[in-house]
């Protein structure tokens, strides 16, 4: 049966791959702000753990990437007025986002979670030991649904970049920040993350369905292409390779759903 099904993903990958091969490039769309996952160094190159995946995609794939950055909040209309063929930037695969692009198989799971100030007094981050606390998001995310329908006691204050929210964490301008753990985790071992730390457990939103690789609808051969190409690193222990460059434990497993885990 392994076999069986080790020759499926093989031919897979083949007939994906030939599917690309009038295509030398494939422009990657993403945004740049979102460390670790995608981000500018110091000399301006984008670099991450979402750069990594999508430049040992390409290579599996063997056509060449080309990065291409935007704004988040314009990300999905670029795409679909093809300024990019995908989108690799950490985004969660939703019901209402797949009604507009077409999404991979998930490359990881996104767990999110709360950071405070230390000695900010909470044993939990539930609804009801937030009320009445400000709390800070990136807009245009599923954290914000997540504090809408679950916070509706708290005050809910939206940045457009997640470096402004934590700015004002910093500062005390706002009590508490939701964001993604990963995100949050590498800005806690920073110089102006040594304010803070986590409160409560990660959670993922009831829609997220994982972190995926976006395409316009009708590019069904780039996302075919995308998904063998995502099996082949797995299988050949690439992928696990690069998730240890950046998280020293496994990004696979789903935490809790918001549903279950808020309701607590």
């Amino acid at each position: 049966m392994f076999a069986k099904l080790a020759m499926t993903a093989i031919a897979t990958s083949v007939c994906a791959t030939a599917a690309l091969a009038g295509d030398k490039v494939v422009r990657m769309g993403t945004e740049g702000y979102y460390p670790p996952f995608n981000f500018f160094d110091s000399a301006g190159q984008i670099k991450g753990f979402d750069i990594d995946i999508g430049n040992a995609l390409c290579e599996r794939m063997e056509v060449k990437c080309e990065w291409v950055t935007t704004d988040w909040d314009g990300i999905i209309p670029a795409l679909n007025a093809d300024k990019f063929d995908t989108i690799i930037a950490s985004m969660s695969i939703t019901d209402e986002r797949s009604k507009i692009v077409s999404f991979t198989n998930p490359y990881y799971f996104n767990g999110i979670r709360f950071v405070a100030a230390e000695g900010h007094g909470l044993e939990n981050a539930l609804p009801a030991d937030l009320k009445g606390l400000v709390i800070g998001t990136q807009s245009a995310t599923g954290e914000v649904d997540i504090l809408e329908d679950y916070f509706p006691d708290s005050e809910l204050k939206l940045y457009p970049k997640l470096d402004d929210a934590l700015l004002d964490l910093e500062t005390g301008r706002v009590d508490l920040v939701l964001a993604s753990q990963f995100v949050l985790g590498d800005w806690l071992k920073s110089d102006e993350g040594g304010c803070c730390e986590f409160v409560g457990e990660a959670f993922l939103p009831d829609f997220a369905k994982g972190t995926g690789v976006a395409v316009r609808q009708d590019d069904t051969d780039l996302r075919d292409a995308l998904n063998a190409a995502l099996d082949a690193i797995v299988e050949d222990g690439t992928y696990d390779k690069i998730r240890g460059e950046y998280f020293a434990f496994d990004i696979m497993t789903q935490p809790k759903k918001a549903s279950e885990h808020l309701s607590n």
